[in-house]
Order: C-alpha cells, then structure tokens, then sequence
C-alpha cells in the first residue's frame, strides 16, 4: 500500500529510500526548485506545484473522499475525489491518474484539465500552510472505489444539493470550495446542465 505521510520515503529507480520532494513553482507555475515535502507545508508555505481531482458518475453525482484519520494533513476532513502532488519532474496529469489510483482503487474512464488555481490555505489544527499553484482535472469514474484505508476514510457520491447539505454539517478540507469553484466550468461542461453543477 502507498505511504504517504509527511516524513515517508519513496523508492527512487536505483532501489533506495529518498524523502518524497515536491516541485516549487512560481507564480506562472514554472518549476524553480525542489522541497521536502513537510517542509514546503510549514508556515508561511513555499508555492508548490499540487493537483485536484474532481470524478463523476454516470448520474452526474461528484465522488468525495473523507481523508483518513492517520493522515498528517487535514486528517478525517471531507474532500475531492483525489488531490496531491506530483513528484518532481513528474506531468500533473500523470500524478493525477497514479494517485487517483493508488488512494481510490479505480481508474478514471475519462480524464481531463480544468485549469489551474493558485491560492494560501492555512490549516488551523495542524499550523500546516497550503501555498499551492494546483492543477485541476474532471473526469467519469465507471467502477466502485476500493479505497485504501490508510489514505481514505469513507467515499460518497453526492449531487450538488447533498454536498450542500454535508458541506453544513461536515468539516472539509480547507482548499475544497476553492478548488470546486475553480472547477465548476469545466465540470458544468462534463456534467451537462441537468446536473445543475
């Protein structure tokens, strides 16, 4: 299973253990440099390049994932389908297919851009900061989530009027409204009208 927390290591080609890097952007997104991961979290946030996955089913009905509770970030708080950050050198898009993969279990049928959003999130409970230059995608989702349960709590699939309605009770990521608003046009475009996205 994939090991995601702040201080994880991933395996590099040559077998050996290396802290997971994220890719420093500037305000254009051009890449400027590299992080440690924790590290381009802590206040004030280095400006890094994240993704932001958003799925639908065939009724037009939004996947979210409640993080897990053993998540260093943001633990137990309801979100998009997917979201994280490609390592470096590593194409958004690809990031985006991999770790909607490796935390869900299922494939998209069909993904695409959506544009980008840039925006500082301070998280109140951890002090951790998201200063993210984040790639947004949309896209249909075919099979059941098989989650793992070290990256996912629980998974719903939900119409706008649910998601208002858990969004007044629920607690949800800090980026979420941000990264669904920025969204919204290209889901509306996927989606169709009658889904009223």
């Amino acid at each position: 299973m994939p090991i995601t927390p702040a201080t994880a290591t991933h395996r590099s080609s040559n077998g050996t253990a290396d802290p997971i890097l994220l890719e420093l952007v500037d305000e254009n997104g051009v890449t400027i440099g590299t992080a440690e991961k924790l590290a381009a979290h802590q206040p004030p946030g280095q400006l890094h390049r994240a993704f932001s996955v958003f799925l639908f089913d065939e009724q037009g009905r939004l996947l979210l994932q409640q993080r897990a509770l053993g998540k260093y970030h943001s633990p137990g708080v309801w979100s998009n389908t997917c979201c994280g950050h490609p390592y470096p050198g590593e194409a958004p898009f690809a990031a985006a297919a991999r770790r909607t993969y490796e935390e869900l279990g299922v494939s998209p049928s069909l993904l695409a851009e959506a544009g980008t959003v840039r925006y500082n999130h301070p998280d109140p409970d951890s002090g951790l900061v998201e200063q993210e230059y984040n790639h947004l995608f949309v896209g249909l989702v075919q099979a059941a989530p098989r989650p793992d349960p070290e990256e996912v709590g629980a998974t719903a699939f939900v119409t706008p009027d649910e998601l208002a309605e858990r969004h007044a009770k629920d607690t949800f990521s800090s980026w979420f409204m941000t990264v669904l608003d920025a969204a919204r046009p290209a889901v509306r475009e996927l989606t169709g009208l009658s889904a009223d996205w």
